[in-house]
Order: C-alpha cells, then sequence, then structure tokens
C-alpha cells in the first residue's frame, strides 16, 4: 500500500507541474481568468483520473510524456466540472476541499468563464501534445469530447439535477452515475490506452475496468455521505449501507478481472482496491 500512496502523490506531482506549465502563458490584460482557472486546477485531491491515465499507459508500456499531457487534459475537463457544479444555479456550494468555491473568491462571472475556458483548453492541449501521432490525437479529441459531453458526464448531470426535484428510479439512478461518474474515469483509462497504442480488445477491458471502477467509486462515495444529502437519490436509496459495500466490492472485484489479461496489472489491481476501502 505504501508503494501505491508514492506512485498516487508521483503522478499527482506530476499532472500539477504539467497543468502549472500550461497554465503559465497568461495574459496579463485579463490576469484573473488565468488565476481563477489555477486556482481550481490547483484545488488538491489525489488526481485519481490522471493515475489512471499515467498508470494504465505504464501498464501497457507506452509513451508516458504523452499520458502526462493527455493526463492534464483530462484533469481540465474535470477541473471545468467541479467549478460549474458549484455554481449557485447548480449544486450552490460555497466550500470544496476545505477552500471557498471558485465563484465565491472570484465571482460567478469569471467562475463560468474559467470552466469553459479549461474545457477548451483540454483540447488544446491533446492538439499540443508532440508525443501523439496526428491519428492519435483525433482519437483521443473524439473520445474526450464524447465522455465529457451529452451523451456522457453533462448527460449524468442533467440527470442529477432532475434527481434534486424527483426521486430517481432504480434504473435512472444506475444511468446518472454510470454517465456523470463513470465516462470521465473511462476517458481517462481510454486515453492513457491511446498513449500506449493498445489494441481494441484492451481498449475493451481497461473501459470494462472503468465502468465497474466507476461506480464501486460512486457507492463508496454515497457510502462516506451517508445522511448529507437526505433529499438526494443515492445508492442507499434502494439498499442498505451493507449491501452498498458489498456491491462496491463485487464491482472492485469484476474490475480486477477485467484486467487480468494485461501483464503489468499490479498497480491497477492495488488502485482499484485502494478506491473501495478508503474510509469506510
Amino acid at each position: 500500500m505504501n508503494s501505491l500512496l508514492t506512485k498516487i502523490k508521483e503522478n499527482a506531482s506530476a499532472v500539477d507541474a504539467e497543468i502549472n506549465i500550461i497554465l503559465s502563458d497568461a495574459d496579463e490584460s485579463y490576469q484573473v481568468l488565468y488565476d481563477s482557472m489555477l486556482y481550481s486546477a490547483n484545488g488538491g485531491g489525489k488526481r485519481i483520473r490522471p493515475f489512471l491515465t499515467i498508470e494504465f499507459c505504464k501498464a501497457l508500456g507506452g509513451n508516458e510524456k504523452a499520458a502526462l499531457t493527455l493526463a492534464a487534459a483530462v484533469e481540465f475537463v474535470h477541473t471545468y466540472s467541479l467549478i460549474h457544479d458549484d455554481l449557485p444555479c447548480m449544486d450552490n456550494d460555497t466550500e470544496r476541499r476545505g477552500k471557498p468555491t471558485n465563484h465565491v473568491v472570484f465571482g460567478e462571472a469569471t467562475a463560468l468563464l474559467a470552466g469553459d475556458a479549461l474545457l477548451t483548453l483540454a483540447f488544446e492541449t491533446i492538439c499540443k501534445n508532440n508525443a501523439l501521432s496526428d491519428e492519435n490525437k483525433v482519437k483521443a479529441i473524439k473520445l474526450l469530447s464524447e465522455k465529457a459531453g451529452a451523451k456522457g458526464m453533462i448527460g449524468g448531470q442533467q440527470l442529477d439535477l432532475i434527481g434534486e426535484k424527483y426521486k430517481l428510479d432504480r434504473k435512472t439512478h444506475l444511468k446518472m452515475n454510470s454517465l456523470k461518474t463513470c465516462c470521465l474515469i473511462k476517458a481517462s483509462v481510454l486515453l492513457g490506452c491511446i498513449a500506449a497504442n493498445a489494441d481494441k480488445n484492451t481498449s475493451k477491458a481497461a473501459e470494462e475496468y472503468a465502468e465497474n471502477l466507476g461506480l464501486a467509486f460512486q457507492i463508496t462515495d454515497d457510502i462516506l455521505d451517508d445522511g448529507r444529502e437526505e433529499q438526494k437519490t443515492t445508492f442507499l436509496s434502494f439498499m442498505s449501507k451493507k449491501e452498498a459495500m458489498d456491491y462496491a466490492y463485487a464491482l472492485t472485484e469484476k474490475a480486477i478481472k477485467a484486467v487480468s489479461g494485461i501483464r503489468d496489472n499490479g498497480t491497477l489491481t492495488s488502485f482499484a482496491y485502494y478506491l473501495a476501502k478508503r474510509n469506510v
């Protein structure tokens, strides 16, 4: 476990450095926009999605420089989604990870623009990735735009908004989490596969890993948040805490089985167990 935690920290530091390099090219006439982007991009966290991009690439023997830039791109998308989630028109949150949310510090309008800018920066970052072939740049842009768009993460966010007014049935709730949480995790692992020029069967196994890992991750979040958001539909709306824990562990085992054919799967396996067992 200590070696895994060291890898998580090392990858997070590498991604932090890459993000800060990319965002250092600011226009001083509207520096506040870049300050807002950096504020949230440097908001902390374990960089779970970038970790998956890098580690899938490494497990498959790919170009780690290509993966690092793709990892920054997926984190830009994730950060934009958090900024927008926190806005008054969405979740109206005033604190994230112990810090005031972006719109509290910079105002709603600048926070909105910072989220927009980070989303578009993700695709610019992919285009400028000199360690990727042009063909793989197109694949990466297509993948990330699909997984982050209306048929992916944003579609899940819309279902989440609906769920704030009406109780979602079990099938719709599962779909919401599959879109909102799992799609960006799928993008993360598949970007790692693109960086490694993985074949279709390997990419399919990686996507299966991501789907099961993402659902297990969300179930564990719901268990940890139990009672904090009683008005929202969660996995605990349909099962007991023990049933939810058992479900999360079963999904974790399915994720691990999906990548059993990858020779160097140790880190991917350890990470799946790490996410499932955190603070439960």
